[in-house]
């Protein structure tokens, strides 16, 4: 089983880091080759391609003039400690347990637009790309056309030696989309998260966007391998609702927000 995170904007490579033995990510060489596409740009046509502010798309900028395929404690981190939006505060992998981040090495999958896949531990450079966005490159008009046969593959990959290979999806739709699902040789089950507000229950972002990050932290504490026992997920005031679930699509509820 593998749980699949999205990425974050928001980025921490000041904070001390705990001792774990980073590892190096699969596609060094298809994100240098989208690196070298970025630098072609200005501080303006970034800002205009990503929508950013001129302060941020020079910021960027910087980074991708900065950025090595050379990977090194010294210019990189690991992934779950470099991310640092909603879904890494429900996370809180720096408050996990050494042998807790080695094994959400084997079972948690990070999408990037950069990277296509990172490991946990994996070292990445700081960056922003989102997967969104319409970056044209020799494979197609966008991040989309590029990553596309590539992630699916390498999900393959992992869960070849599963007899029921299961991917949790805890990422956007944004970055969702950048797994075929017709080439993906796994059932997919999705977890989403609704409070009540105004009479009703209903996803707000802030809250899903949290809670994708403690369901993966509470699947990591407690080893899940089967999606059956996701259904035991109650942190922060959460309840498995099964009458609003299907086997594929786990609906967690609380009435309260935390």
């Amino acid at each position: 089983m593998l749980f699949l995170l999205s990425p974050a904007k928001s980025l921490d490579f000041e904070s001390p880091l705990p001792p774990v033995a980073a590892t190096l990510p699969r596609f060094t060489e298809d994100a240098a080759e989208l690196i070298a596409l970025l630098r072609q740009r200005s501080p303006q046509e970034v800002a205009e391609l990503m929508d950013l502010s001129d302060k941020l798309a020079a910021l960027n900028v910087a980074r991708y003039e900065a950025w090595s395929p050379e990977a090194t404690p010294e210019n990189a981190r690991p992934a779950v400690l470099a991310f640092n939006g909603d879904v890494y505060e429900g996370l809180s992998a720096r408050t996990l347990a050494l042998e807790d981040l080695q094994w959400a090495q084997g079972h948690v999958c990070i999408l990037s637009g950069l990277y296509g896949v990172l490991r946990p531990l994996d070292l990445m450079q700081p960056y922003r790309l989102e997967m969104g966005t319409k970056l044209p490159n020799p494979r197609g008009k966008d991040l989309y056309d590029f990553w596309h046969d590539r992630i699916a593959a390498y999900l393959n990959e992992r869960l070849a030696a599963d007899t029921t290979p299961v991917v949790v999806n805890l990422a956007s739709q944004e970055y969702f989309k950048a797994v075929d699902t017709k080439a993906l040789k796994a059932r997919v089950v999705e977890c989403v998260f609704e409070d009540w507000k105004s009479g009703q229950y209903k996803i707000i972002s802030f809250f899903a966007k949290r809670a994708r990050g403690l369901m993966c932290r509470w699947a990591i504490t407690h080893r899940v391998t089967l999606p059956r026992q996701l259904e035991g997920f109650d942190l922060d005031g959460y309840g498995y609702a099964p009458e609003a679930s299907t086997p594929d699509r786990l609906v967690f509820r609380r009435r309260v927000a935390a």
